[in-house]
């Protein structure tokens, strides 16, 4: 039974839709730069579990990224020195405002699988610049594709920022939980 605006009224969650997005080409890439010098984006070459962590839940609080919060610190650590996994974070005028991860998968693709910025860097101007340089590090790795998931619960303008550098949606899931 609805509401007449879209929710139950069983108290349920609204369904999660997980979009799947892709680029199969590095010509594909729609680059938006930040020509502000102060932007500036360093790969963490030393592997820091608490700053993957730290990162996770800064960024991911407001959109229930709720896969590695029950994590233990063991847990934490052996996922940031996978060699697969490649960590980068993201300065305005030396305050850390961002950061994403790449990691290479089974078969010759790379995932930006965390991307974000703090929340009070949102709205600013420079998420569309940190996707562009995340989808090219992926493509510095010679891979076959560049892909990304996203969903209804990520901020509103997740979406188009993916499908305006170039991305193309090929996958939606619905899971009702």
């Amino acid at each position: 039974m609805s509401t007449g605006h879209g929710l139950p009224t069983t108290g349920q969650k609204p369904p999660l839709f997980t979009t799947y997005l892709e680029m199969r080409s590095p010509e594909q890439l729609r680059p938006k730069r930040c020509t502000d010098a102060r932007f500036q984006i360093r790969e963490q070459k030393q592997p820091n579990w608490v700053f993957n962590r730290d990162l996770y839940f800064a960024v991911g609080e407001q959109w229930q990224w709720i896969d590695k919060r029950p994590w233990t610190d063991e847990q934490w650590k052996e996922y940031a020195v996978a060699p697969e996994l490649r960590t980068f974070a993201a300065y305005y005028d030396g305050t850390l405002v961002g950061y994403y991860e790449l990691r290479s998968d089974a078969e010759s693709g790379v995932e930006i699988a965390y991307f974000g910025l703090l929340p009070e860097f949102i709205g600013h101007g420079l998420g569309g610049a940190l996707l562009t340089s995340a989808i090219e590090e992926a493509w510095r790795l010679s891979p076959r594709r560049v892909w990304v998931h996203t969903c209804n619960r990520d901020h509103q303008q997740a979406l188009a920022n993916y499908q305006a550098r170039g991305m193309v949606v090929y996958k939606v899931e619905e899971t009702v939980e």
